[in-house]
């Protein structure tokens, strides 16, 4: 007996290349902010033999506003937008719910993070999620697949922008562009980071 598929999760993510700008573009389409600005910490864990990434699948941990939820993610769909089943659910403990997977063979492989925060727009389901990222800002776009291509063409981007691969495929690829050797996908710590020629 097949399984029933889960939720499908349908998005893309957008380049940013000016974020005030494109915030006040955001704004101007109705949508307003409905998560402030969060500091979002993610680890994907695997087998040893990474047999979720061969799979093209993904098991993650996210911390985020107090919460933490495991999310496993199947195998992308081909198509314009990035879709793929998403089973989520939030836990009571990060550090209970690591140990139940370590003894379940799966180990942090990746380690990522992000300041995230989230617009909608009232009587719709989409929802539009402003990532600064250690690269840089992305927007992400997710539902239906006509609100994702109306909502991105109100704010200035066509097809040709859309991104369907995952952050860790962008930090892999940013560091290949930039002689970088893959480590973690994380911000500087307090103590290496450079100050602020502007003050």
């Amino acid at each position: 007996m097949a399984e029933a598929a889960g939720p499908m999760e349908v998005e893309i993510k957008l380049p940013v290349a000016d974020l005030p700008a494109v915030l006040r573009r955001i704004r101007a389409a109705g949508f307003e902010e409905t998560h402030a600005r969060s500091f979002e910490s993610n680890v994907l864990y695997d087998t040893a033999d990474h047999a979720l990434r061969r799979n093209q699948q993904a098991l993650r941990v996210r911390e985020y506003r107090g919460q933490t939820a495991l999310t496993l993610k199947g195998k992308p769909v081909p198509g314009r937008h990035k879709q793929r089943e998403e089973l989520e659910t939030t836990v009571g403990s990060a550090a209970v719910l690591d140990a139940i997977l370590d003894r379940l063979g799966y180990k942090p492989v990746f380690r990522y993070e992000k300041y995230r925060h989230i617009y909608s727009r009232e009587g719709e389901a989409g929802v539009i999620t402003v990532d600064e990222t250690p690269i840089g800002p992305f927007l992400e776009l997710e539902g239906e697949s006509a609100w994702i291509d109306a909502t991105a063409a109100a704010l200035g981007f066509g097809p040709d922008d859309y991104i369907t691969a995952s952050y860790a495929t962008l930090y892999l690829k940013h560091c290949q562009a930039t002689g970088i050797e893959p480590a973690h996908f994380v911000f500087p710590a307090p103590d290496s980071e450079t100050p602020d020629a502007n003050g």
